[in-house]
């Protein structure tokens, strides 16, 4: 077998955690977290071989992550990739490319197959200023900073506090509240359900997943909780963020709450993708990102030419 590829589990943390680390990745998706969080749905496997990470997930098409390693080692890891596929006798597809390795295999790496790199809008991540995520200042971000100024006076008694183990308790039950609301939803969409079972599973492995975390409370119950983790030098990345839709203002309040008391450090905030569904494009666009993460896929059209 060409990479005998084994699944994911939470023991793989720390390998995971040192080639995510090793250099600057900016897609939000490449840390462990979010790796553990989607392994059901997405069958996670991965592998180490000559100090490369390969991933692969399939959602009823098999996919290939890019190679983790140094850019010097992507002709021969790409040739790996290619071979699995041959071997597995699936058409090859690459998926969550950031865009240095996508621009490789438009180039160079034009000599192992015929790539086709196509940008993957819907997957496309969205980076905010963390100052301007605090301050809410300027015209474009008015309206964001009138319902936070209306929460806090409609709930002077609300509190941010950091997720410690003893809020934990309270964060699944404001959770389980969240899916009561969407129940129909739940009905029709298998993965708010996935979603929810790895949530309460990262709740069971809070301390071991380093993670950072913070709740909006209001007469002692929960409103609002959010989790993220630094995704690289300069950029935190937001995993999870749930609000009571009937507080007004509790999203405002816990998006400039976390990222005020955990993040006031970094320069950057991912906020990650819309998944193409028009409702969450227009709620992530109303924070007027800094920039946008691109993220590439690619497929082989003709033959392979790894000799």
């Amino acid at each position: 077998m060409i990479i005998d590829f084994k699944m994911l589990g939470k023991e793989d943390k720390p390998v995971l955690d040192k080639f995510f680390h090793a250099r600057y990745y900016e897609n939000s998706h490449l840390n462990f977290t979010n790796f553990y969080m989607w392994r059901t749905p997405y069958h996670i496997q991965w592998k180490v071989e000559d100090d490369v990470l390969y991933m692969i997930n399939e959602d009823g098409v098999l996919a290939s992550l890019q190679p983790f390693c140094e850019p010097e080692k992507w002709p021969e890891a790409t040739k790996k990739i290619l071979a699995f596929f041959e071997e597995q006798g699936r058409p090859v597809y690459l998926m969550g490319l950031e865009k240095d390795y996508a621009a490789y295999l438009q180039g160079e790496g034009q000599s192992l197959a015929a790539f086709d790199v196509k940008d993957d809008r819907d997957n496309a991540d969205y980076v905010y200023l963390a100052e301007k995520l605090i301050t809410l200042s300027g015209r474009k971000l008015h309206s964001k900073k009138n319902h936070l100024n209306a929460f806090h006076k409609l709930y002077p008694q609300a509190e941010y506090l950091p997720i410690t183990n003893d809020l934990i308790p309270a964060c699944r039950k404001e959770l389980e509240s969240w899916y009561a609301m969407r129940s129909e939803d739940l009905q029709n969409d298998p993965f708010i359900g996935y979603e929810r079972a790895a949530i309460h599973e990262v709740f069971d492995n809070y301390e071991a997943f380093q993670l950072k975390g913070g709740v909006i409370r209001i007469d002692g119950r929960v409103v609002a909780f959010t989790f993220g983790e630094a995704l690289n030098t300069d950029t935190a990345v937001i995993h999870v963020e749930k609000a009571d839709p009937n507080v007004r203002g509790a999203y405002p309040a816990i998006n400039q709450g976390f990222v005020e008391h955990a993040w006031s450090n970094m320069t950057y905030i991912n906020r990650e993708e819309d998944m193409g569904l028009p409702g969450l494009r227009k709620a992530k666009e109303s924070y007027k990102p800094e920039k946008m993460i691109e993220k590439f896929n690619a497929t082989v059209k003709g033959g392979i030419n790894c000799n």
